[in-house]
């Protein structure tokens, strides 16, 4: 088992081992973190074609490329993301290139992972594993593959722990909430965040996790009368309710690519003091550090090429129209770090080398906008 967790001392070391320009680490409650994170999810976990494949190598060699960043979950690839993941950072210990406390490592829990190969009948599964363990009730599952209540999150961690062969992660995410709306009330949904915040701030107090925080997808840029939207301000004040002033919700994480700017460009969260603030601006404003996922929308950017306009506006010297997406997703000023994830190591090192470029300035990132 893999012991130990991320420190200021350990990020300063990788990041001064790696860090090639500006820019290439962000500051987040102490700890250095690449600009450009590696993210493990894929698409279609149910096709056989996911698990013919590891993303061991890919990981090891995004380590020895400047990524310290490691973002997956237990249901990614119905939990073959996390054992890979934590088998690559193993690996990449064992060799030297990297050591426990250099690394920022998170995952989420609250989608059901099921495993591979698939049960006969996932339906059945739930019923036995969730249901009759006593982890949840059969209508606290969701879409039949979400479920929030803190005995099933109180799994899920530790089947989490157990794949990636740790004893600490550096962030947990709370994955999706936005799930139960429709079947339950946003007032009854922020109660069950309530208490799966107090359960994350007892693993806080155990030393299992560092920080915990909500990892989305539409729920923050929607219109806020839309049924998914969720606020960010009403996530902070249910982290207060379980932990104080010193609570530990200090992420969130949500899409944010060149089709979908709306993090950085969309008022749609008001705050306390009556005006309405992109959800990058209000997460800012709430203490909370962004993380961004999808920064190539799963490869639909590239259906047509980018605009020469485009191309030079994100920076000369970038080679391609995949390091001209992740530039810009990385230099929003809230920013800390940026997902991106591939199973080729030829990929990772031609991603991870605009590492080496500088982040557009505020001035250059406004000015994509409009064009």
């Amino acid at each position: 088992m893999i012991s130990g967790q991320a420190t200021e001392e350990g990020t300063l070391r990788f990041a001064k081992r790696h860090g090639k320009a500006p820019g290439a680490f962000a500051e987040a409650q102490g700890l250095l973190f690449s600009t450009i994170g590696f993210g493990s999810y894929a698409p279609h976990p149910h096709q056989d074609e996911n698990y013919f494949y590891s993303l061991e190598e890919a990981v090891h060699t995004a380590l020895k490329e400047g990524c310290n960043v490691l973002d997956t979950a237990v249901n990614y690839r119905y939990q073959q993301s996390e054992r890979e993941v934590g088998k690559a950072l193993a690996a990449a210990i064992k060799a030297g290139d990297v050591a426990r406390d250099e690394v920022v490592l998170a995952s989420k829990g609250g989608f059901i992972p099921l495993d591979y190969p698939f049960p006969e009948n996932p339906y059945r599964w739930i019923e036995t594993e969730i249901v009759n363990r006593g982890l949840a009730e059969a209508d606290e599952v969701y879409v039949d593959q979400y479920c929030m209540e803190p005995d099933y999150l109180q799994w899920s961690f530790e089947q989490s722990l157990k794949n990636l062969d740790v004893d600490h992660l550096d962030v947990f995410y709370l994955h999706n909430p936005e799930m139960a709306l429709g079947y339950i009330s946003y007032e009854a949904m922020l109660e069950k965040i309530e208490k799966a915040f107090a359960l994350f701030e007892t693993w806080r107090k155990e030393g299992k996790i560092t920080w915990y925080g909500v990892a989305t997808w539409n729920a923050l840029t929607f219109e806020p009368e839309n049924m998914e939207y969720i606020r960010l301000e009403d996530l902070a004040k249910a982290a207060e309710k379980a932990g104080g002033r010193d609570h530990g919700l200090r992420f969130v994480q949500l899409p944010f690519n060149l089709a979908k700017p709306h993090g950085a460009n969309y008022r749609n969260q008001p705050l306390e003091d009556g005006f309405f603030y992109t959800p990058f601006q209000a997460a800012k404003k709430l203490g909370m550090h962004v993380v961004t996922s999808s920064s190539l929308l799963q490869m639909n950017l590239f259906q047509r090429p980018f605009s020469q306009t485009v191309r030079e506006t994100l920076g000369r010297g970038l080679v391609s129209d995949t390091q001209c997406a992740l530039q810009f997703a990385r230099s929003a000023p809230e920013v800390t770090t940026a997902l991106v994830g591939s199973k080729d190591p030829e990929h990772i090192i031609h991603d991870l080398a605009v590492l080496r470029r500088v982040p557009l300035s505020t001035e250059s990132f406004a000015e994509l906008f409009s064009l």
